[in-house]
């Protein structure tokens, strides 16, 4: 399908909503939010509150980790941790439908790696537990990563406020499913476009499976498509300087009832360089269900739509898959 240059994701400026000068600077937000949404169901932000050297900071910090001989990260992988945090080797997220695995990286060089809530006790059963972290110093992974890991939950908190105010709904709602909200954040480096097969992709055809996606794109460093049902093609994103990347997920489109559009995106890297990426997914609680219609036959909850999701691409244990779908 064509890939049409001329067509760009809508540019939302979030300042009007952080430091309102009037009423109407909030609502012009909202609205702003609710059209991109429900059209795309991605948009681009600035003006968003995250410190650009707290961002460069992040994607130092990946480079540090990326750079650790691959005994040392293995060591880290996410398959040996209950709560699915630590670094995720070549193969392990196949897409249903993907010929091939995911090339964000080819074995011999392949990295990411997950972070989520610190909590000290693993819980229900290892969506909440402590983070695994490399053997690097702190100002050189840890203090960075975490800093901007909660800079960006509170951002993804936001966007969630946002949209529920574009459905209609006051901002008060977050209280039904954020007292312990699900929010993790993938860290990935992408190699260049030689060190890729034919028909390879940085990520396939997919679309996210939950709530809010806060992704950040090392600048310069494009790749990113997301597919416009309407026009039937892909259209490329810009990766800019101190501009983020908005998306729903499914479990968003389902709880609006289909206002708000979840949209298949992939990754091509087609420089050859290498790419980073972070993205923050911003779900809610576990054992919440859709709070915007209580009275919907669907009572799935985060958690079950997790697994359902998950449970096919990923070595989620049976233990865990029975217990969450019997929650």
């Amino acid at each position: 399908m064509s890939t049409d240059n001329s067509i760009v994701l809508p540019v939302v400026d979030l300042s009007g909503y952080l430091h309102p000068t009037s009423p109407a600077d909030k609502a012009r937000v909202i609205a702003e939010v609710r059209e991109a949404c429900s059209e795309y169901g991605f948009f681009q932000v600035k003006g968003h509150g995250v410190p650009l050297d707290m961002q460069k900071a992040l994607l130092q910090s990946l480079r540090n980790l990326f750079s650790l001989p691959q005994e040392e990260k293995l060591k880290l992988s996410f398959l040996n941790n209950p709560c699915r945090r630590g670094y995720e080797a070549s193969g392990m997220s196949v897409r249903e439908g993907d010929a091939m695995a995911d090339s964000k990286e080819p074995f011999w060089v392949q990295k990411a790696f997950y972070i989520g809530r610190e909590d000290p006790v693993i819980e229900r059963p290892g969506f909440y537990g402590p983070n695994v972290w490399p053997d690097l110093a702190e100002e050189d992974f840890h203090g960075p990563v975490w800093e901007y890991y909660q800079a960006t939950d509170k951002l993804g908190k936001m966007i969630w406020e946002i949209l529920l105010q574009g459905l209609g709904h006051p901002p008060s709602l977050m209280e039904a499913f954020s007292k312990r909200p699900f929010v993790q954040m993938k860290m990935i480096r992408y190699p260049p476009a030689s060190a890729t097969l034919p028909g390879q992709y940085g990520v396939g055809a997919h679309t996210d499976f939950g709530g809010v996606t806060v992704l950040l794109q090392e600048a310069g460093r494009e790749g990113l498509e997301v597919w416009h049902e309407g026009r039937q093609e892909w259209l490329p994103v810009p990766a800019m300087e101190n501009m983020y990347i908005i998306n729903c997920g499914d479990m968003i489109q389902n709880w609006s009832g289909g206002q708000y559009k979840s949209a298949k995106h992939r990754v091509i890297n087609k420089s050859d360089h290498e790419r980073l990426s972070c993205a923050t997914f911003w779900h809610g609680d576990v054992g919440a269900s859709n709070p915007l219609n209580p009275s919907d036959p669907d009572r799935e909850t985060v958690g079950q739509l997790l697994v359902k999701r998950f449970g096919r691409q990923f070595s989620l244990s049976k233990t865990v898959v029975e217990q969450v779908r019997a929650s």
